[in-house]
């Protein structure tokens, strides 16, 4: 079954057809359950012919015509113990109407499929519905709550009974509650309602309930004691009993009200042992039913206020830092607006959401969210769609308020960022000043020169407005492109045409960057230039690239967008300068040190035989070097 097909609302009654899927049974309500199937014996297809399918919306409206019925159950019941006149009058009729109602439910329940708690799958057949419903507590107690006992004594003896016993009777249909509570669950877990007011109609309707409960057996008391008289009610209200219902119903409520809410006017006093007995229970029902509602209602405020509280506490604790390490003003209104940012885009972020997710679907959130923007930066123009999927997969969003730095001049290279939506000024400070150098917007690329040639960052990068970014780390970014050679010479390329696109402002920050160019120019050749069948080309191959010095042989290229970087210098460890030699080399570290000594006899002018570290120890291969070693060629 598709998802598609569980969420379409199902027929009321499912009719059995001869090619008829059985699967067509199972309709599960979005809103509470996911797409499950139905467990369903083909052979009773066959014999029966209808189900009722339990999440139909049609259903649906059933049990909600029948909870406003129990609303009237609830109200009628400890009515009618209290006022028997009334029991006996106009409302005899309307009750039979309502349990007629409720009869017609018992019979349309042996119809209704039910969803099996072990496999969680719709069970359709006719004699399972019927054995599960019976065996339980449920059918006997919709049953017993549903007979007429008062009219079926009337036809069968030909008198009227008003005794107390037909009206203790008539309080089992208080079960029918479990039908309202039911609906509330249901209203707590649909977002389509409010929580706060689905909460909040719950208590009030809890709380109407205990009054009208209290109020009319507070009234039962009264009636049935031996001397009117010496009761609350009877000191109140002369000849009560033959007074009007509405008039004791009103007393009744006002005593259970103001003893409900603890108001105590004076003028409520038990009068005799009895009332005294059921005051104590009342009050410390109350007590509950108090605690009940204040838990209730300071869980639901205090939860809509938590975020605003704990903003207030982290901009204080913000403010008392400041204060106390005496930060410019400027940095700590920064402090402050990346703080109030981070709450507000919080539930655009849903991070505590996305943290319980399955990996699959946070990475196809983050496909939707970034894959173009991610693909329409530079860097990746024409790059294949797997790469681009590796890269999105695990990014999440930043938000950083305007007159942000998001990458400071000259700290440590380790991410490059891609901008989602906004806009930022790329600027260098030069003698006390800033100077803006570029702006930049959405899908423009930020930090990628400092990490690709790993320098500290030769710029600073600061917010216009708000902006959303997206980071991709070096590390990252390498191993990607380990497995896909063609993809890192693109990236290689697209990297080179954009230096040389750059600006002369940018480029007076970037003196080393002609020589650099140069050489990846060189490398990029070498890599285009890569013959097709290796096997039939090997020896050309190793005669064209490796007699270029800087390049690594073909077997043994690397596909990291930049190789390792090195800087030799062309003398001793121990000896400061040598003719020639003033300063230091940096370049791109071969594949082997043969070629290592051909560069070095390129950049010094003369051949070397050892190489040497910082420390005086001796490089014999080519891969115990790390990024940033100085070596000494001589």
């Amino acid at each position: 079954m598709s998802w598609s097909e569980a969420r379409s609302p199902s027929p009321l009654l499912f009719r059995r057809h001869s090619s008829g899927d059985p699967k067509n049974f199972a309709s599960v309500s979005s809103s509470l359950l996911p797409a499950f199937g139905t467990v369903v014996d083909e052979n009773h297809l066959q014999r029966k012919k209808y189900v009722i399918a339990p999440y139909d919306y049609r259903y649906r409206w059933w049990q909600t015509f029948l909870v406003v019925l129990v609303v009237y159950s609830a109200w009628a019941s400890p009515f009618e113990l209290a006022f028997r006149k009334a029991a006996s009058g106009s409302l005899m009729i309307v009750d039979l109407v309502v349990d007629a109602f409720f009869a017609a439910d018992i019979v349309l329940t042996f119809f209704v499929a039910y969803l099996d708690n072990s496999t969680y799958l719709l069970v359709a057949d006719h004699d399972k519905i019927a054995t599960r419903y019976v065996t339980r507590i449920w059918f006997t107690m919709d049953v017993a709550s549903t007979l007429p006992f008062q009219f079926i004594y009337r036809i069968l003896t030909g008198k009227m009974q008003t005794g107390d016993v037909f009206g203790f009777l008539n309080l089992l249909r208080l079960w029918r509650l479990r039908r309202v509570s039911e609906l509330f669950k249901r209203l707590e877990k649909d977002i389509r309602f409010s929580y706060f007011m689905t909460r909040l109609s719950k208590l009030i309707c809890v709380t109407l309930f205990a009054v009208h409960s209290a109020g009319c057996f507070y009234y039962w008391l009264a009636i049935h004691h031996h001397n009117s008289e010496n009761t609350w009610i009877g000191s109140q209200v002369h000849d009560f009993k033959h007074r009007s219902i509405w008039l004791g119903y009103t007393y009744s409520i006002y005593w259970s009200i103001v003893t409900l809410t603890t108001v105590g006017y004076g003028d409520l006093h038990a009068v005799n042992t009895g009332e005294k007995l059921f005051n104590m229970i009342y009050m410390l029902f109350n007590i509950s039913l108090t605690a009940y509602i204040i838990g209730n209602m300071t869980n639901l405020i205090v939860h809509s206020a938590v975020r605003t509280f704990f903003m207030r506490d982290a901009i204080n604790k913000i403010l008392r830092y400041a204060s106390k390490n005496r930060l410019p003003e400027g940095l700590k209104e920064q402090m402050l607006a990346h703080m109030q940012l981070k709450f507000k885009t919080a539930e655009l972020q849903q991070d505590e959401v996305l943290e319980d997710l399955p990996k699959a679907i946070r990475s196809s959130i983050s496909q939707h969210l970034f894959r173009e923007t991610v693909k329409n930066a530079y860097l990746f123009q024409g790059v294949s769609d797997d790469l681009i999927a590796q890269l999105v997969s695990e990014m999440k969003a930043e938000y950083f308020p305007p007159k942000v730095e998001i990458i400071l001049q000259n700290e440590i290279p380790t991410d490059f960022y891609v901008l989602v939506s906004g806009a930022v000024d790329v600027l260098v400070f030069k003698n006390g000043s800033e100077q803006i150098l570029s702006k930049l917007g959405s899908a423009d690329m930020a930090g990628e020169i400092g990490v690709m040639f790993n320098i500290p960052q030769p710029f600073t990068v600061r917010t216009k407005r708000l902006s959303q970014v997206v980071r991709i780390s070096h590390n990252h970014l390498k191993q990607v492109l380990q497995a896909d050679h063609d993809d890192g010479k693109k990236i290689i390329s697209n990297y080179i045409g954009y230096l040389k696109s750059l600006k002369h402002d940018m480029l007076e920050e970037l003196p080393f960057l002609t020589e650099l160019l140069s050489d990846m120019n060189i490398q990029l050749t070498a890599l285009n230039e890569e013959p097709q069948n290796p096997e039939a080309s090997n020896s050309q191959q190793d005669a064209d690239v490796t007699g270029v010095p800087g390049i690594p042989e073909p077997s043994s290229l690397s596909l990291s967008i930049m190789p390792i970087r090195v800087i030799i210098h062309g003398h001793h460890p121990d000896t400061n300068t040598m003719e020639g030699d003033t300063v230091g080399k940096l370049i791109h570290l071969p594949a082997s040190i043969e070629d290592l000594f051909k560069l070095a006899e390129k950049k010094f002018g003369k051949r070397g035989s050892t190489i040497l570290m910082a420390d005086g120890s001796q490089v014999e291969e080519i891969d115990a070097l790390r990024e940033n070693d100085q070596l000494y060629i001589f």
